[in-house]
């Protein structure tokens, strides 16, 4: 099992995360990879991120080793950015490693639903016009990370 989880500011390779994920293990039969990046629109220029450092770490660490067990993964990366990020720019990734595709694939969206509620990231965004403003939090992806809670595990 090899779970990776970083919390940066410098962007991240996909192609290299890509390629340790399907190294793991002669076992991996499916991958699963969500990547996220600044929406832009309404004159946003920019997403600042924020996180509690440490404790940013630790929730991430938990949501990938419930992922292992709850998937039976062979390996999972979750990579997050903070700072300043314009529009374009790439936020997160999250990479699963399987022996079949259902398991890798509901367990990258089971990751990026539970990151999106769980994790201690705060977020403003600044427009064209100087105006910035906090993010709150979106009802929709509330409901999304509390139907895992109802979801049975997928592993094939």
């Amino acid at each position: 099992m090899s779970v990776r989880v970083l919390v940066q500011q410098v962007a991240f390779d996909t192609g290299a995360e890509t390629a340790r994920l399907s190294s793991l293990s002669e076992q991996v039969g499916g991958m699963g990879l969500f990547i996220g990046q600044v929406r832009g629109g309404d004159g946003l220029l920019s997403l600042t991120l924020e996180h509690y450092p440490g404790m940013t770490e630790t929730i991430l660490h938990q949501l990938a080793q419930e992922a292992m067990q709850r998937f039976n993964l062979l390996g999972c990366t979750l990579i997050h950015r903070v700072g300043r990020l314009e529009v374009g720019a790439p936020i997160v990734l999250v990479g699963t490693a399987a022996a079949h595709r259902g398991a890798a694939l509901s367990a990258t969206s089971f990751l990026i639903d539970r990151l999106k509620t769980g994790a201690p990231f705060w977020k403003k965004e600044e427009f064209a016009n100087g105006h910035t403003a906090w993010v709150d939090a979106r009802e929709e992806d509330e409901h999304a990370a509390a139907a895992w809670m109802h979801t049975a595990p997928s592993s094939s």
